[in-house]
């Protein structure tokens, strides 16, 4: 089945920025990425509706997130054998194997609002793309 559209009241990027809140706290080491899973919309542009049970698998299968944090060397390689030219910054959709991340939660401790979230190493980040429904 080919990727679908999604209908976003709120721009993805936006709204988990905000469901996360301030992480300046948050250390993140060596070549870590932090990631907020990407969960997708009950509605896509075509007007069909998402089951809840099919959208409480991307928490788990989610194979998309968005950049949240950078570890002080994720994507620094010296000999350049791994990421020549490539840079992934914070605010960047990536796409990975979801068995490849730790799956880790993130309570906002202003609003109480939970976001999953996932912690994987540069080497396993597969790929960017311009917006998270592109890949399903």
């Amino acid at each position: 089945m080919p990727a679908m559209l999604m209908d976003h009241d709120i721009a993805p990027d936006v709204l988990l920025r905000k469901q996360v809140g301030d992480i300046s706290a948050i250390e993140l080491f060596n070549n870590q990425v932090l990631c907020a899973i990407y969960v997708r919309p009950e509605k896509t542009k075509g007007g069909i509706y998402i089951s809840s049970q099919t959208r409480d698998e991307d928490k788990i299968q989610g194979k998309v997130g968005l950049v949240i944090k950078n570890g002080p060397q994720a994507f620094v390689d010296v000999e350049n054998k791994w990421f020549s030219g490539i840079s992934v910054a914070v605010g960047d959709w990536i796409y990975f194997r979801p068995s490849d991340g730790w799956s880790i939660t993130f309570k906002n401790p202003k609003t109480g609002e939970d976001t999953l979230c996932r912690i994987i190493d540069d080497v396993d980040v597969r790929g960017r793309v311009d917006r998270p429904d592109r890949v399903w």
